[in-house]
């Protein structure tokens, strides 16, 4: 539970730092009459709000196995960061929403040299938040993290494009704002199914570990005559295995858990994110003897 401890202390970190930037965005778009400042402000303000999501979706992860989970909460992490990803999908609604009244009733941008250090200024900030929590993220082997940061990673992205349809309005070409919030819905949308994607395939059990890896571990084990039938689900900090091994039909059945324990401590010494294995014991018989 301690690296969830330390997920929820980048957490509350990066959650200040994105209210700030999406608060200095927010105010001084509608200051300026920019909507892809604006637009950029809001999707901010969703990296906020996935932080507090993110926040709560730890705290539940962290609870032990009970009567009604037992397997423990670990998923509810990766609920979070589907979360985030209908938080994404929801700003890129929102910009398309005020791209099109913009395209209704044209207005002028009021661009300032100050409009351009905001930007810059949130630009350094989320650089420096998508940085730190990519590498917490895979320090922490926490999925939800290495989400956080691609939600922010597009901030980056977006703000660029700002930078760019500001440029454009002050030397007279407003409508480049509206193409702008065009952009970058189109990299919210990528960001967003990227997410999903990621978190369904842990929802959805896909394979973690292949399955030649595990069988080269096992069959070094003594007397370990095969394997078969080696699944593996979960996600990147917390991966269940299931397997079949083939022993001698006629050592006693303490020697053949002895056995499976000695794969099992094999497994988790190799892959430490294995916290799961279920080793099923077979008596192993060549071939074309019954």
């Amino acid at each position: 539970m301690m690296r969830l401890a330390k997920v929820r202390q980048v957490l509350l970190y990066t959650l200040v730092l994105n209210i700030a930037v999406s608060v200095a965005k927010i105010i001084y778009g509608y200051k300026i009459d920019s909507i892809s400042m604006l637009s950029d402000g809001f999707h901010s303000l969703s990296d906020g709000a996935s932080n507090i999501i993110g926040l709560i979706g730890v705290w539940v992860a962290s609870r032990p196995p009970d009567e009604s989970h037992p397997y423990g909460h670990n998923k509810f992490e990766t609920l979070s960061v589907i979360a985030i990803a209908v938080l994404i999908f929801g700003a890129g609604i929102e910009i398309l929403r005020k791209a099109y009244f913009r395209l209704s009733a044209p207005h002028d941008i009021e661009v300032t040299g100050l409009s351009f250090i905001i930007m810059l200024v949130t630009l350094l900030i989320n650089v420096g938040v998508m940085t730190y929590e990519t590498r917490k993220g895979r320090q922490l082997k926490s999925h939800f993290l290495l989400a956080d940061a691609m939600h922010t990673k597009t901030d980056i992205f977006i703000s660029i494009s700002v930078v760019i349809s500001l440029v454009a309005a002050k030397i007279g070409y407003p409508v480049v704002d509206i193409i702008a919030a065009f952009v970058i819905t189109l990299f919210i949308a990528k960001t967003g199914f990227a997410i999903l994607k990621s978190a369904a395939a842990v929802l959805t059990d896909a394979a973690c570990i292949n399955p030649a890896e595990i069988q080269e571990i096992a069959h070094g084990i003594e007397g370990v005559k095969g394997s078969h039938n080696i699944r593996t689900r979960g996600k990147e900090d917390h991966i269940s295995i299931d397997m079949h091994i083939f022993v001698d039909p006629e050592v006693k059945v303490r020697q053949a858990h002895q056995v499976a324990h000695s794969v099992e401590e094999a497994l988790k010494k190799a892959f430490p994110a294995v916290m799961d294995i279920v080793i099923h014991v077979e008596p192993y018989q060549k071939k074309g003897v019954q």
